[in-house]
């Protein structure tokens, strides 16, 4: 037996560098260098962008002064002209019937009435809401309006 022939009972086992923050070594889970590999590093939760832009993407803010109220569907003294005939009554149900109105969301919507055209036949208007010149042109024509 010669000299380099000598072996060690226990082999050498190289020691794992070992870092700050658990077994890892090296860079202790920290990853690559920079900010996020720094003791306290603090990076702006990106999420906080997102609860900010929400009341912006719900729709409110761009359009805040936009009103809720529905509004009335329209007809013109013309078109009644043309659709009812003599002493009827025109009111929101009578509309249905016509194919000139639809039910919205299963209820009756409003209805307001213009002056807009020749009305020559005497209807009666009820449960409508009317300008002051489809007025003047019902009541020419021998028609009433009836508020219920």
């Amino acid at each position: 037996m010669q000299l380099h022939n000598l072996k060690r009972k226990n082999p050498n086992r190289r020691s794992i560098s070992v870092g700050r923050g658990g077994r890892r070594g090296k860079t202790s889970g920290r990853g690559g260098k920079g900010q996020t590999a720094r003791a306290g590093h603090k990076i702006r939760p990106e999420i906080r962008d997102l609860i900010k832009k929400l009341p912006k993407l719900r729709g409110r803010g761009k359009n805040i002064n936009r009103s809720f109220e529905k509004r009335p569907a329209v007809f013109n003294v013309g078109v009644l002209e043309k659709k009812f005939a003599e002493g009827e009554t025109v009111n929101p149900t009578a509309l249905i019937a016509k194919n000139l109105l639809r039910l919205v969301s299963g209820q009756l919507p409003k209805v307001k009435i213009l002056g807009n055209g020749q009305l020559s036949k005497k209807l009666f208007i009820e449960r409508c809401l009317f300008s002051q010149s489809a007025k003047t042109a019902i009541e020419k024509a021998g028609g009433s309006i009836k508020l219920v």
